[in-house]
């Protein structure tokens, strides 16, 4: 039984399934993307070499180009609005005494809602007739808003709704984070005569910088890959005011039918994810220092 165990092929038996899982849904796909991603092809008919002719239409693509901006919005609102709102909330819940785990599962229920439920919730929320939103406004004299319908509006809806799903996610990360903080060092900070607030910002937020650091890292990620909220609600319309780039390139290579020009398009999503992560990580998380207690 030990000499079974110190052989090393034991081992790659036991890898070998995943290692081949890996290849056959991530790598051939990420290679056959990138093969396709130079030739003009309709999923269908035979493939035309057109070299980086793709690429350079993305980018004289205005569509695509708004589809950029849209992502970067969705990018900004998260880790700029979207991280202090959930600190703050996580927080508050830590302080509190009594249901808290009522209020840990009450923001976490959300995040394990599959996003077709969530954007057919919302959407009936949305609804300019019957919606639950229009119809408290009503009470207030506010005439019908179509939320969904007008350029201005409908990303914002889609905004909304995306933090609705995740923020309670990251809620419970950063929530894990403060309650393992030591019960020790909280009492002397009040002996010595800290506020909650001061506290707050001056002991626990700079404890649990590293989880921060992670939550913006996967806020990052996330904002890059909306896609199936966008799809789901609104279709990336009205008029290509939501689409972000995961949406155009679905509607590209699916609806349109030009998988050539859609896998160009997947490829520089991934350069583009690639380089934000790196640069996060180069600028910011490498100087945040490790904290231990």
């Amino acid at each position: 039984m030990k000499s079974t165990l110190k052989n090393p092929y034991v081992y790659l038996l036991f890898v070998l399934p995943t290692i081949a899982l890996y290849c056959m849904f991530f790598i051939y796909p990420t290679v056959t993307s990138f093969i396709y991603g130079f030739t003009n092809w309709d999923g269908l008919n035979h493939k035309e070499f057109i070299g980086l002719d793709n690429f350079v239409n993305a980018f004289k693509d205005a569509e695509f180009r708004s589809s950029i901006w849209n992502n970067l919005i969705i990018l900004l609102v998260s880790t700029c609005i979207q991280v202090p709102l959930i600190v703050i909330f996580s927080l508050l819940i830590s302080s509190v005494k009594r249901f808290q785990g009522f209020y840990k599962t009450t923001v976490f229920m959300p995040s394990i809602l599959s996003t077709s439920i969530i954007g057919i919730l919302w959407g009936y929320i949305y609804n300019p007739d019957v919606g639950l939103l229009n119809s408290i406004l009503k009470n207030f004299g506010v005439e019908t808003i179509y939320w969904l319908a007008e350029p201005k509006l409908a990303m914002f809806s889609i905004l909304v709704t995306n933090a609705w799903q995740w923020m309670g996610f990251y809620i419970v990360l950063i929530l894990a984070a403060i309650l393992a903080i030591p019960k020790d060092i909280d009492e002397a900070a009040k002996i010595d005569g800290a506020s909650g607030v001061q506290r707050a910002w001056y002991l626990t937020v700079p404890l649990i910088k590293p989880i921060i650091n992670v939550v913006i890292m996967l806020s990052i990620a996330g904002a890059l890959r909306v896609v199936d909220i966008v799809l789901v609600m609104t279709g990336g319309g009205p008029a290509g005011s939501t689409d972000v780039m995961a949406s155009y390139m679905v509607n590209k290579a699916i609806k349109y039918g030009d998988y050539g020009y859609g896998s160009a398009l997947s490829i520089i999503i991934f350069v583009i994810a690639l380089m934000l992560t790196a640069l996060y990580q180069l600028l910011i998380a490498r100087r945040q220092e490790r904290i231990e207690y």
